[in-house]
């Protein structure tokens, strides 16, 4: 099996993550947003994954590969940012497989079917086009897999910006981190509903859940004014598919 082919035009939001990689891989574990509200939501839609072959689609710094082997699944992961493939390989060691490679290109370097589980943890918002994304997880998924994936809930930039900012079309914005020590502008792509939703349908996937999370209890003791703000007014969006069992295919 050949590796990812890097010759390819610079993925999104490098540079941010370049200025914040270490800093991002030190606080993870412990960050609200990541550990009190988004991660427990997302785990949450993941079947059972002892045995599993999952693909853990921009991977970080390794947290959920991570959690992934420890539950007994085997991990293929992969990032589009050099810093944080180092960052993930350190923290899971030589028993996973990971890789630099851009969610935002074909996966030729992974088989058909090769996957039971795809993960892809708020990475998507980082890709215009989510249509031909889905047809790669969807091809490297085996029958009756599932895709799980997080990203920016879609009312979020129009609910921070309803003057100047249209909901109904794709946007390439910029966000200001300052979690981190220092501020950092990371670029993303702002989508509406529709948009993140129909590309799954047309990809073949049959939407299983769709979950909109509430902050933990221990965001509230960690952070206690955006704990109020978020039981409110989502941030992240939450959603598990299913690729068709043969079985299904037939009775269609």
């Amino acid at each position: 099996m050949k590796g990812p082919d890097t010759k390819r035009p610079r993925p999104l939001a490098q540079d941010a993550y370049n200025e914040l990689a270490e800093s991002y891989a030190a606080i993870v574990d412990e960050k609200p947003h990541n550990a009190y509200y988004e991660r427990p939501a997302t785990l949450s839609l993941l079947p059972d994954v002892n045995g599993k072959r999952v693909l853990d689609a921009g991977c970080g710094p390794g947290f959920y590969a991570e959690w992934l082997v420890n539950h007994g699944a085997n991990v293929v992961a992969i990032d589009a940012n050099e810093k944080m493939v180092h960052l993930a390989r350190k923290r899971v060691g030589e028993g996973v497989r990971v890789e630099l490679a851009d969610i935002d290109h074909p996966l030729a370097f992974l088989s058909d079917s090769a996957f039971d589980i795809v993960l892809a943890p708020l990475v998507l918002d980082y890709v215009k086009d989510w249509v031909p994304v889905f047809r790669e997880f969807y091809r490297v998924l085996e029958r009756g897999g599932y895709l799980v994936f997080s990203s920016d809930h879609p009312f979020v930039r129009y609910d921070n910006d309803p003057e100047t900012h249209d909901y109904f079309s794709t946007e390439l914005v910029e966000y200001v981190w300052k979690g981190f020590g220092f501020p950092v502008s990371v670029p993303y792509y702002s989508r509406p509903l529709g948009s993140a939703i129909n590309p799954l349908i047309d990809a073949g996937f049959i939407i299983d859940r769709i979950l909109e999370p509430r902050p933990t209890e221990e965001f509230k003791k960690n952070a206690p004014e955006t704990y109020e703000r978020l039981n409110k007014k989502p941030s992240f969006m939450c959603v598990r598919a299913r690729k068709p069992s043969a079985a299904t295919l037939m009775s269609n």
